[in-house]
């Protein structure tokens, strides 16, 4: 599947970028540095602009072989990169995907993330004809929790973290709604 690009509002959704025009990696090191960030996205590593630039070919080669959406949440008049919001662990047949979500350190509390969660689970149901998406985080990560919550989730437990056993997520779903 092609990258798309979508308008969520004030933001708009594109593909991550590293070119002449347009480079995320700066912003990409920046935010994997932060404490916060990679206190509950443990399965990257971006320290350095080679990473980066890894991150981004990663990230183009999910969409292609239809394993993961992903887009890079931007500022619309400079194209800055803000964040990334994506489809996860995204299964076509069985119609299901995962929401993955960051906001850059210096962009958080602006309310960036519901927009963009909201644009993404849109996409998910209505292009690509999912039945449910879930959302899940760790047990502290109160700031997830509200998105979770003012984009319509429903909650319904905790389970183990496949990339960190022993350690809970809560998790969420939101069914696609029902047609009429």
């Amino acid at each position: 599947m092609e990258p798309v690009e979508i308008n969520a509002g004030e933001y708009y959704l594109r593909h991550l970028r590293a070119d002449d025009l347009l480079d995320d990696r700066p912003a990409l090191v920046e935010a994997f540095a932060d404490p916060e960030h990679s206190r509950y996205i443990v399965t990257y590593q971006v320290r350095n602009l080679a990473e980066a630039d890894r991150y981004v070919t990663q990230r183009a080669a999910e969409w292609f072989s239809e394993e993961r959406c992903s887009w890079a949440i931007a500022e619309p008049t400079t194209g800055a990169l803000l964040g990334e919001v994506g489809l996860k662990d995204l299964d076509l047949t069985g119609g299901t995907a995962e929401i993955a979500l960051w906001i850059h350190p210096d962009r958080r509390g602006r309310g960036i993330s519901v927009p963009a969660v909201n644009a993404a689970v849109r996409f998910g149901f209505g292009a690509l004809d999912l039945r449910v998406v879930r959302y899940r985080h760790h047990p502290d990560n109160t700031a997830s929790e509200a998105v979770a919550k003012r984009c319509g989730f429903e909650r319904v437990g905790v389970s183990e973290d496949p990339n960190q056993p022993g350690q809970p997520l809560v998790t969420w779903i939101q069914p696609a709604p029902s047609s009429v």
